[in-house]
């Protein structure tokens, strides 16, 4: 399944380098966003160096995601699809 990076997961004061929010098209609900928790998410850069995630929870009540990855990710990756296994 696709999905795309929309944002970083972001407080008042900080930004968490290591966690992004992801929307999927098929996902239109905090319920089915629920029904998620725990795939694998896979980010491609343009190196093609692979960064793997696992979605930890629903993020708002119209099914985006959020995804905890194993390093920090660049800007870059806003924008881009995913892949949710």
């Amino acid at each position: 399944m696709k999905a795309v990076i929309v944002n970083f997961r972001m407080g008042r004061h900080h930004q968490y380098d290591n966690q992004m929010i992801v929307k999927a098209d098929t996902v239109g609900t905090k319920e089915k966003a629920e029904k998620m928790v725990g795939k694998t998410v896979v980010w491609t850069s343009p190196a093609n160096k692979e960064i793997k995630g696992e979605i930890r929870k629903a993020h708002g009540n119209k099914g985006a995601l959020r995804v905890l990855f194993e390093s920090g990710m660049p800007g870059q990756a806003i924008g881009a699809e995913v892949l949710i296994k």
